[in-house]
């Protein structure tokens, strides 16, 4: 049974009315907003979200009310009205109430060419949005006139086997219905979904009278247009838009080589020039929106009769790098604080200015589509093997590396290269851990590939095959892959940028460092202002030119030491590469983590390789190849990794540990923080503890009276299993820090490969298993369990010990924000996550203390 809309559904729009963004939209309130500025709106009436849910139910709408409250105007149009006007809605519906009456009529006083337009361009409307015919029928000519709306007429009698209503308040309550169920349909939901909206998000309807933008030219000036006052590409002010003679709604964006510019211009016409009384009003008005609004606004225009009406008024549509300075710009202006500043810049577009981007316009050939795991976007030829992309890098040509899979030694190949595509992985992969901290583009976990290394090519999955040398774009912010070369927007360190994180800096209570395993990662950190090197991975330092080989040779050592001497040439190696960290980041913390992958790692795979390590060992193939066997594991995540090695190959610790003494003497000014990984019992700490110190000693004792007489270091725990965050207690005890490397506790939790997830983790989230990836936002329930403890019996067992995360997660917002509720003192994540960080745990700040007052 159908039941009549509330009136208090049905408000009109006046300075005092009781409209809300929440109840009746965006837009509604931005058009009272306009009324009480003393901006000449046509009368306007809202609906409200929950008339139009009850609309797209079936229940009537009271016309009577409505009419009333737009003063009975002859003509209407409808436009949405959503919460967030980023959420789309249906298209405005221009000219309701027009019949062959009031055709009639309008001839008579706007003359036939107005009359034409406005009925033929009604039937367009209504016959396919509305009575959603084919639209090929009811086409519109430039000129529409009387066999135009004949034609039309006709047209719309035949499909429908039904004469064109004519009934005002009957074409009204078909609009109002036709928009509100189009809001519920399926495409609409996914759309919607897509963009970020909320599943039961509402959606108002506004009515307004029709300022019409046509009439007769004796009566005056009639059009529309479109103006905003800021670039949405630059940020920088640009008054930019259009303005078409006898035209309606945003005709005038349409490409129409008659619409004028708006200011000034040798090219042709212009607004400025046209009319000069109406430019001067817009200029006005834009000046007074932008400081009572306190935001850049594009309004919508209409003149009519020589008279200037505004018809509706969004938020400029603009990118990351407009976004910031608009933000910055309007709070040095004095018009929003510089807080309010710093919570408008989502902390995700921040890392869209860090790297080049594919353009948002470019329409590329679709390859193939991935996991984005590390943002920007790269043009190169496809290099199957880290020798074929350095071989590219030494032409000068840009390439993007494909692998099923990457591992250490492909580290040198990554280096080469612009961009890395996997077939297999996950967020936070090998290829994309060491891809964010190198800042490269990044897609795994790529579906419907097939990599043959061998013929050094891969087959798509519509079959195409892509070979060595091929061009492609590798878009690593949406996870794409691309034919030939897309245009590339370039990054922006701006001042704007600058400021808006000295903001953000000033607002945040927690710390943000860097994970940074070599100079050139150490300068970009540096550069982006972390607070220090939260967690620098030595086993990268080794795959570096000949250090490889000195490693191989230490592994295929008999006794301590020959292993001793192996290592000794690596002492001077290592050494230089902290002196850079410590000289790099001057004075600021760098935690230097030992060891940790198992020596395998380090041996080449597959006959030739070995042949070739047999060679330069000048060792039997046979005798290789045993070595090789023996010490390949299992599970190697589990197997004879960090602490474990160090142990039982000490040699290696006591040199990493004199390395870093004496670089930190070398430098000066330095405190290093010396980092043991996968700890799981206190005894392993203390084992470690007593060697490390042993050196410290040594190193003091050598410095004599010399500054490294004075030598000092912390030595820290990284809490990367599930028992080191349950004995935190016991750890801490022997520690200076605890630093949790979420990215294997997860692993350990969940019982995860973290390289191999992401084959089924889409699935996962999609059937409601996880409601995210738990590699990529940390799992508050589980892991975040684990933390919480940990961080409690750490601080029971040694209260002023320092808690941080240094896993990936360290530059998620949703993690950043668990981290601050259990106390911790930083993150640490991926150098180029730095500036998104600070200004994720500011805008969590910020918003922490105004709940507080």
């Amino acid at each position: 049974m159908q039941k009549h809309i509330e009136i208090s559904d049905v408000v009109r729009i006046t300075p005092t009315a009781s409209v809300s963004v929440g109840a009746y939209g965006g837009r509604a309130k931005c058009l009272q907003r306009l009324i009480r500025l003393g901006l000449p709106v046509p009368a306007t009436a809202a609906l409200s979200f929950r008339a139009v849910r009850a609309i797209a139910a079936g229940d009537m709408l009271d016309p009577e009310p409505l009419l009333a409250a737009v003063d009975d105007a002859p003509l209407l149009s409808v436009r949405p009205s959503s919460e967030d006007p980023d959420w789309g809605g249906p298209g405005a519906i221009l000219n309701i109430g027009m019949n062959d009456a009031r055709h009639a009529e309008l001839t008579e006083t706007l003359g036939p060419a107005a009359a034409d337009a406005l009925y033929a361009r009604f039937i367009h409307s209504f016959a396919v949005h509305v009575a959603r015919l084919d639209p090929g029928p009811f086409d519109l000519p430039c000129r529409p006139d009387r066999a135009t709306i004949s034609a039309m007429l006709q047209a719309y009698e035949t499909e429908r086997e039904d004469i064109f209503p004519q009934d005002p308040t009957a074409q009204l309550q078909d609009v109002l219905r036709s928009m509100a169920r189009e809001w519920d349909g399926p495409t609409a939901r996914l759309l919607r979904g897509a963009r970020g909206a909320p599943a039961e998000a509402g959606l108002g309807l506004v009515v307004q009278a029709m300022s019409l933008g046509l009439g007769a030219p004796e009566a005056g000036e009639s059009g529309s247009g479109v103006i905003q006052f800021v670039s949405g590409r630059t940020g920088l002010p640009q008054i930019t838009g259009r303005y078409l003679p006898q035209s309606q709604g945003r005709e005038a964006l349409d490409g129409r080589n008659d619409a004028m510019m708006l200011t000034r211009d040798p090219r042709g016409p212009s607004l400025q020039d046209h009319c000069p009384e109406v430019f001067d009003e817009l200029l006005r008005a834009g000046d007074l929106a932008r400081a009572r609004l306190r935001e850049e606004m594009q309004i919508e225009f209409t003149i009519e009769a020589g008279r200037l009406a505004f018809l509706d008024a969004v938020r400029v549509t603009r990118n990351a790098r407009a976004a910031v300075r608009i933000a910055v710009a309007l709070a040095v202006d004095g018009i929003i604080p510089e807080a309010e500043a710093v919570l408008r810049i989502p902390p995700a577009a921040i890392s869209q200015m860090l790297h080049p981007q594919v353009d948002a316009e470019e329409d590329g050939d679709l390859l193939a589509r991935g996991i984005a795991a590390s943002p920007g976007g790269a043009v190169g030829r496809l290099a199957f093997s880290s020798r074929a992309a350095q071989g590219f890098a030494l032409r000068e040509e840009p390439c993007i590396l494909v692998q099923r899979e990457t591992s250490p030694d492909d580290v040198r190949g990554m280096h080469a290269a612009r961009g890395v595509l996997t077939e297999k992985g996950g967020v936070t992969s090998h290829a994309a851990v060491i891809a964010r901290g190198l800042g490269l583009p990044c897609v795994v976990g790529a579906t419907g590939l097939a990599i043959d290394r061998r013929r050094r090519e891969m087959t798509l999955a519509d079959g195409r095959r892509l070979r060595e040398g091929d061009l492609v774009t590798l878009d690593g912010t949406s996870g794409l892959v691309l034919g030939g070369a897309a245009k590339l927007v370039q990054p922006a360190f701006d001042d704007a940028f600058r400021t808006l994180l000295g903001w953000a800096d000033e607002a945040r209570d927690i710390g943000v460092r860097a994970n940074a395993d070599t100079a050139t990662e150490a300068e970009v950190a540096r550069g982006f202002d972390a607070e220090g090197i939260g967690l620098c991975r030595t086993e990268h330092m080794f795959f570096e030119g000949d250090r490889l080989s000195v490693m191989r040779e230490m592994i295929f050592t008999d006794s301590a030491p020959d292993r001793a001497a192996a290592l000794a040439r690596l002492l001077p190696m290592q050494r230089a590469d902290f002196e850079r960290l410590f000289a790099i980041m001057r004075g600021r913390p760098v935690c230097i983590r030992l060891l940790d992958p198992p020596l395998h790692e380090f041996l080449p795979s597959g006959r030739d390789a070995l042949h070739d390590l047999a060679e330069a060992l000048a060792l039997p193939l046979s005798e290789v190849t045993a070595r090789v066997e023996y010490l390949s594991e299992f599970n190697p995540m589990l197997g004879m990794r960090g602490v474990r090695l160090g142990l039982v190959v000490p040699e290696i610790y006591d040199m990493q540990a004199r390395a870093i003494f004496e670089a930190a003497v070398a430098v000066g000014d330095v405190v290093p923080e010396v980092m043991v990984p996968l700890v799981s019992a206190s005894r392993e700490v203390e084992l470690v503890r007593g060697r490390i110190d042993a050196v410290a000693a040594a190193v003091r004792a050598e410095a004599g009276t010399g500054p490294g007489a004075d030598l000092e270091y912390r030595l820290g725990v990284m809490v990367e299993t599930p028992r080191a965050a349950l004995r935190a207690g016991d750890i801490a005890a022997q520690a200076a820090f605890l630093s949790f490397g979420t990215n294997d506790l997860t692993q350990m939790t969940y019982g995860l490969s973290r390289d191999d997830a992401g084959r089924f983790m889409g699935t996962y989230v999609k059937q409601g298993v996880f409601p995210e990836d738990p590699f990529l936002s940390l799992d508050e329930d589980g892991v975040g369990e684990l933390l919480t403890l940990g961080a409690r019996r750490g601080r029971e067992g040694k209260p002023d010990i320092t808690l941080s995360v240094c896993g990936e997660h360290g530059g998620d917002p949703q993690s950043i924000a668990f981290c601050r509720r259990a106390g911790f003192n930083y993150v640490s994540c991926s150098p180029y996550r730095v500036p998104m960080a600070r200004l994720a745990a500011a805008q969590l700040a910020i918003r922490d203390r105004a709940a507080v007052r």
